[in-house]
């Protein structure tokens, strides 16, 4: 049987990581084994606690829980994660809820079908938009790449990019924050793989409720394809 690792890269999201690692934990994945990867990135609030706090009431759960001493950035999280998982394939879940775990079949089967490489489009279906500057930086973020690449993706900073492992780790990545997004998709891209989309949902949160994306993140984002599209 294949292993799934679930990546889940943490920073002050005590409101909710404990209901999403409970549905993390209980979507069904049949033919799939679950190892759930939690990185704590510095959290300065009661983050760790929820996250231990889980680890009890998940007892004999495949949970694997790492902390970063001070806050480095999603993209370091993530990468923290993928040293340690050892699945066959890694996909990254965000901790904020925004994202639900119960569109995993829907990737796994695109993957399953000959995908190796597959991402979680919030533009392939009706969904929540959030803010307006999220939503159109976001587009033209992916028409640039598009432009850049010869590409026809519709969504490059979704939140669910699955992976199979030995390619994620072949890229060697190394963006500590959500840059970490540009460059995973260029480095794909450039190493010869396709990425397949598939449609999933997403429930957009408000800066009141924790969103950390800020406008500053779209020119370091624009940056980094400029600097892997062109980088030898």
């Amino acid at each position: 049987m294949k292993t799934l690792s679930i990546i889940i890269p943490v920073f002050n999201e005590e409101k909710t990581i404990a209901e999403l690692l409970r549905r993390v934990f209980g979507v069904p994945l049949f033919g799939w084994k679950k190892e759930v990867v939690v990185v704590d990135d510095g959290s300065d609030d009661n983050s760790k606690i929820k996250i231990q706090n889980a680890e009890l009431q998940l007892k004999n759960q495949n949970l694997i829980i790492i902390s970063h001493e001070k806050n480095r950035g999603k993209g370091a999280a993530v990468l923290t994660g993928i040293k340690k998982a050892t699945g066959d394939v890694i996909i990254i879940q965000d901790a904020d809820l925004e994202y639900d775990p119960n569109d995993y079949p829907a990737l796994l089967r695109a993957f399953n079908q000959g995908a190796p490489v597959v991402y979680g489009s919030r533009n392939l279906k009706k969904t929540g938009r959030g803010y307006f500057f999220c939503q159109w930086g976001g587009k033209i973020l992916t028409a640039f790449f598009n432009l850049l690449f010869g590409t026809k993706l519709t969504d490059i900073n979704t939140g669910y990019k699955l992976f199979r492992a030995d390619i994620i780790r072949g890229l060697n990545l190394e963006s500590s924050g959500f840059e970490f997004c540009e460059e995973a998709t260029a480095k794909t891209v450039r190493a010869g793989y396709q990425i397949k989309e598939v449609a999933v949902g997403y429930r957009p949160r408000k800066f009141s409720e924790g969103k950390k994306i800020r406008i500053k993140d779209g020119p370091i984002g624009f940056w980094t394809l400029l600097k892997y599209r062109f980088k030898r």
